[in-house]
């Protein structure tokens, strides 16, 4: 007896960088490209559109990278602002 391989459907699936939903070559996002699909990610407010067109071509570690910097600027700036009120 043979298990088939279970296939995530395709809203889970990152594109991979040469993949795109055509079979074309995806280009690779800019860093400032690739910050901006993380901070629209965090604000949680995209159509699934818009998310594909964002994912293709990113890798998982860019994305990776992009978030924990994120996360470090967002916290920083809430410890700033709290720091700020506080005095």
């Amino acid at each position: 007896m043979s298990r088939e391989r279970r296939r995530r459907p395709p809203s889970l699936q990152m594109a991979r960088p040469d993949e795109t939903g055509d079979g074309q070559r995806a280009a690779k996002k800019s860093p400032l490209r690739v910050f901006k699909t993380v901070f629209w990610s965090f604000f949680g407010v995209r159509r699934g559109a818009d998310n594909k067109d964002d994912f293709a071509g990113v890798t998982p570690v860019q994305i990776i990278v992009a978030g924990v910097i994120g996360a470090l600027i967002f916290v920083a700036t809430l410890i700033t602002l709290v720091r700020f009120i506080v005095k």
